[in-house]
């Protein structure tokens, strides 16, 4: 008798573009997460499957949890004085 495990399921993000209006889901890998001092510099980012074009979108708290859970790569953002 052998046991296997069960591989996690791969996590999906759904998102919009807004310049095709395309709705989509997206790998983790997919998007990128920035973490800056204020609300203005910190937002995730990722390419339109749909149009290439790239998108940015501002990113709160639950935004933050939710990518950083799901294993979206995070750049930290330092304020330089």
């Amino acid at each position: 008798m052998s046991a296997t495990v069960a591989a996690p399921a791969a996590v999906v993000f759904k998102a919009a573009c807004p310049d095709c209006r395309g709705r989509f889901e997206l790998a983790a890998t997919a998007l990128r997460l920035a973490i800056g001092a204020s609300r203005r510099t910190t937002f995730y980012s990722f390419t339109c499957p749909e149009c290439g074009t790239a998108v940015r979108k501002p990113a709160g708290e639950r935004i933050i949890e939710l990518l950083t859970g799901g294993g979206v790569r995070t750049l930290r953002l330092h304020q330089t004085v």
